[in-house]
């Protein structure tokens, strides 16, 4: 896929203007745009309710928020030649209306851009997707079984319909599942995996869960522990991983 660096007429659509909800910045990371040193922009606000979320905070969009936006555009322009790339994650990035201006003002900055997303909203990532180099695909179950862990009917619809489009467009992803071990077993990961290779999936990650630290899981035990299940997993993805909590 070419990656065309767009003006920001052309970005997505006829938004006004790229602010976007700004929860958090982190200025430096190494984990979360794979092979490029990158900065993180949280964005805020999310519709489903994960019960595992490790974001809580950004569940909501407070409305001054997006006055956050020139802070973080002049602390970008600081890192021009330091940075090779900005990760918009979240909440949900895919909620905010100026993503796609903000994401080609970053672009024409010189930063690649990646995404991390669960894709609730299909249509929003088409908008934004020739401007990416990276997306980290969040996958919460089986698709039939979505509801029960965001609390939103139809959201395992939306869900595989966004990866669908990514898969289709050819950028570089990563798929990954967080294992909490109240709401995945080892036969729901099976059943997951199986609806994966069915949509083309070829990298799949498993991550561990970490709760609160006043809320430890009641048994160590997990799917993570399954070796069998693991094994399986590695056969069935030409790229499979598993990732400890303190691996991002």
């Amino acid at each position: 896929m070419s990656h065309v660096i767009p003006t920001l007429e052309a970005a997505t659509g006829a938004e006004a203007d790229g602010s976007i909800a700004v929860g958090g910045l982190t200025p430096l990371t190494t984990v979360d745009f794979p092979g490029r040193l990158a900065a993180v922009v949280f964005c805020q606000g999310c519709p489903w309710r994960c019960p595992y979320c490790h974001n809580p905070h950004l569940l909501r969009r407070h409305p001054r928020a997006a006055a956050k936006w020139p802070e973080v555009l002049a602390f970008l322009r600081s890192r021009t030649g330091l940075l090779d790339g900005v990760a918009f994650s979240g909440g949900e990035p895919l909620l905010q209306p100026g993503l796609g201006r903000a994401m080609a003002e970053v672009r024409l900055m010189g930063f690649q851009i990646a995404l991390h997303t669960a894709g609730s909203g299909p249509g929003n990532l088409s908008r934004v997707l020739r401007l990416l180099q990276w997306v980290g695909f969040d996958v919460k179950a089986p698709f039939a079984d979505y509801a029960r862990i965001t609390g939103v009917s139809g959201s395992g619809t939306a869900a595989r319909e966004s990866l669908g489009v990514l898969l289709d467009s050819g950028v570089s992803y990563e798929v990954r599942t967080t294992v909490d071990p109240t709401l995945l077993c080892s036969d729901a990961i099976r059943n997951l995996a199986r609806d994966l290779v069915r949509l083309g999936v070829r990298r799949f990650v498993l991550q561990e869960y970490r709760p609160p630290a006043n809320q430890p899981v009641a048994s160590p035990e997990t799917a993570l522990h399954d070796q069998a299940l693991i094994e399986w997993l590695a056969e069935t993805f030409p790229s499979f991983e598993v990732r400890s909590a303190t691996g991002r």
